[in-house]
Order: C-alpha cells, then sequence, then structure tokens
C-alpha cells in the first residue's frame, strides 16, 4: 500500500508496457511515462496489489480514489450523477500471459474491493477501452473480459466514457480512445 509500493514500480511498468500491447490496448508506451503514472499510486489511499512468482512481478493491479485520479476519470462520473467523492477507482490489472486464468484476477478483485470498504467507499468503478467490432486488427477467437466483470458484480455503462490519448503498436501519433466505465456498488460489510 501507498509509498511501500515505491521499489517495486520499475517492474509494474515494465509489466503493463507488456500487457497493454496485447489487443484491445495495443499500447506503445514508455517506461518514464509508466513510472510517472504509477507514481500516483503511492498515495495514502491509493494500492497496488503484486503478485510474485519468487521476486519476479507478474501481475499487479491498482486502485486509488477517483478524486485523486487523472483528470479524464472524474468528469465522465460526475456528469452521470454520482458523487465522486464515494467512489473508488479500480485503475488496472495486468498479468503475465502464463499466469492467467488461475484465479489471481479475481484475487485482485477481492484486494481492491476489501481496500475499498475499509476505506469507506460506497461505489467501485473502472472503464476499459472500447475499439470497433470490425477492427481488423482484433485477434480471431478473442473472448472479451465482460463476462468476468459481470460475474463480479459490474454493471457496464455506455452512456459513461472517459477517453484517453496514447500511440497504438505501429502508429506514429497518439489518438483518443473511447473507455466505457464499468460500475458496481459495493454492499454493506454484514
Amino acid at each position: 500500500m501507498g509509498a511501500s509500493v515505491a521499489p517495486y514500480l520499475p517492474a509494474v511498468a515494465a509489466l503493463r508496457i507488456e500487457v497493454f500491447r496485447e489487443w484491445p490496448y495495443l499500447y506503445d508506451g514508455t517506461l518514464a511515462y509508466e513510472e510517472r503514472y504509477l507514481a500516483g499510486y503511492t498515495g495514502p489511499e491509493a494500492m497496488v496489489a503484486i503478485a510474485f512468482d519468487g521476486h519476479d512481478v507478474v501481475g499487479a493491479s491498482t486502485a486509488m480514489p477517483v478524486t485523486a485520479h487523472a483528470d479524464e476519470v472524474a468528469p465522465p462520473l460526475a456528469a452521470a450523477g454520482l458523487d465522486v467523492a464515494t467512489v473508488y477507482y479500480f485503475g488496472e490489472s495486468v498479468l503475465r500471459a502464463d499466469r492467467r486464468g488461475v484465479g489471481l484476477g479475481h484475487r485482485f478483485f477481492d484486494e481492491r474491493e476489501a481496500q475499498a470498504r475499509r476505506l469507506g467507499y460506497r461505489h467501485v468503478a473502472f472503464c476499459a477501452v472500447e475499439r470497433a467490432a470490425d477492427d481488423r486488427r482484433r485477434p480471431a477467437g478473442h473472448v472479451p473480459h465482460d463476462a468476468f466483470w459481470r460475474k463480479r458484480g459490474f454493471v457496464r455503462r455506455p452512456d459513461i466514457v472517459a477517453r484517453f490519448a496514447w500511440k497504438d503498436v505501429g502508429d506514429d501519433a497518439e489518438t483518443e480512445k473511447p473507455m466505457v466505465f464499468w460500475l458496481r456498488e459495493l454492499a454493506e460489510a454484514a
């Protein structure tokens, strides 16, 4: 949590670049940008959950209050009528391909939801890139994470969209992408 994750952020930055190069993000990132971005997750209410294999970082998941995140995140939520002070934002979960399907994704969500509850947040949210259905770069047989997210109780909100710009692999310049929000209201602890 917080500053204790700082020594691991370079490895998390490299992992983000590796995983987000894949469909649907196709992100052509730089370590310098990633390390600056991840520094925001060292704040007092932020968290980075990290999965290790020995000393190697093989997965990571981030979260922070919406009010502490980049400017692109809060306005669409506020415009949809949510009190952004009640929303804990799940930044991303990244896992090396050979570590997927063994329960780490669920563990990442469990840890972030537990942190949101500890801190008293009522809602959790994240956003995911929306690519065109006919995008020629879509791999054959690609299965989106939608079913997993729905099983976790999240509701896709196509009416709430943030816009982020990044350079796609193979492109010369950044382009803006729509990021559709998924929301979940946290139940009161029993």
